[in-house]
């Protein structure tokens, strides 16, 4: 059965912080779509959207529209527990 990402992370190759969060949710098993912001100009928008106009990542989206950026993996679990 295949499990839906319940959130997208906006991130970049050289973020420190991105490469935590993802070893963390992948450790709990949490699934998520990640894209590079580098790689894909259309979504330094949505990051840039986000933080007031700061390109801040990691930034997550979630399915109902809110993000959250530089999240704790405990506020992300809190967030997915409220979708």
């Amino acid at each position: 059965m295949e499990t839906k990402a319940s959130f997208t992370m906006y991130t970049t190759p050289w973020c420190g912080y991105c490469h935590r969060l993802k070893s963390q949710l992948d450790r709990e098993g949490i699934v998520y779509d990640v894209v590079d912001i580098e790689q894909e100009p259309a979504a330094v928008e949505i990051v840039m959207s986000a933080n007031n106009g700061n390109q801040t990542v990691p930034t997550l989206v979630f399915t109902d529209g809110s993000a959250h950026t530089n999240p704790s993996l405990a506020q992300v679990k809190s967030k997915l527990a409220t979708l």
